[in-house]
């Protein structure tokens, strides 16, 4: 069968009001202003109903991707960045993260062939408390959590967890078998990135199988609830806005 019309129009994508499941098969390479030797794949944005941006970026060795108007958070999937932020120069590696302020002067480059993920959002200032300084870390480097109690479930918060920071990024870690104790519903929307394994995704009334690659946005209050599956532990990024007043 000729390979154009091999799937005849099959995907396990699905776009809902309240949910996106982007599997790889659809990604769409694009270009954005600021970037060179780098194609960008945005996962979701403002134009999907988001209040926050999350894309994929492919670097060739070179590789720049310039400055953001807003708040950014850079976690590297694939081989190694250098982050420059005004005085500060750090190289990042696999699992290497960065948060870079609002308004800082700011470059991101390539050492090598290269994958990031990056998330970026508007900051929402609370006065009297100071805006975030550009921090870094390595995502094996953070102390677990178990956020649930009889769940083989491990939890690593990439950001700290204060007032200034007006979003969280997280990784969760599930051994084979292990899934959340609730069906959660929340104010809170999410972006998430399958990085290792895979398992079951209730979103909504629909449950969808997911594997390393996923990408899943969520809207406020949708339903939403994870088994892992399979021989191999199953493992993803996740962010999420919160600290914030709902009507701001």
């Amino acid at each position: 069968m000729h390979s154009g019309v091999h799937n005849l129009g099959h995907t396990r994508s699905v776009r809902r009001a309240s949910y996106l499941l982007q599997t790889p098969d659809t990604f769409i390479r694009t270009q954005i202003p600021g970037t060179s030797r780098a194609s960008v794949i945005v996962h979701t944005s403002p134009a999907m109903g988001a209040g926050f941006t999350q894309y994929t970026v492919e670097f060739e060795p070179g590789g720049v991707l310039g400055a953001a108007a807003a708040q950014r958070f850079v976690y590297v999937l694939e081989g190694s960045v250098a982050v420059d932020a005004g005085m500060h120069k750090h190289a990042l590696g696999k699992g290497g993260y960065a948060y870079i302020p609002q308004g800082a002067e700011q470059r991101v480059s390539a050492i090598g062939n290269a994958r990031a993920v990056v998330i970026e959002q508007p900051y929402r200032q609370v006065e009297g408390i100071d805006a975030p300084e550009l921090l870094v870390g390595h995502e094996p480097e953070v102390a677990p959590q178990a956020p649930m109690d009889g769940v083989d479930l491990q939890m690593r918060s990439l950001l700290p967890d204060t007032m200034a920071f007006d979003f969280a990024v997280n990784t969760m870690t599930y051994e084979p078998g292990a899934a959340l104790n609730m069906v959660e519903i929340h104010v809170m929307e999410h972006g998430l990135l399958m990085l290792e394994g895979g398992g079951i995704y209730r979103l909504d009334d629909d449950w969808h199988p997911v594997t390393a690659g996923d990408f899943i946005w969520m809207a406020p209050y949708c339903p939403q609830w994870f088994g892992a599956l399979g021989k191999v532990p199953a493992k993803y990024l996740i962010y999420k806005n919160w600290n914030r007043h709902p009507l701001r």
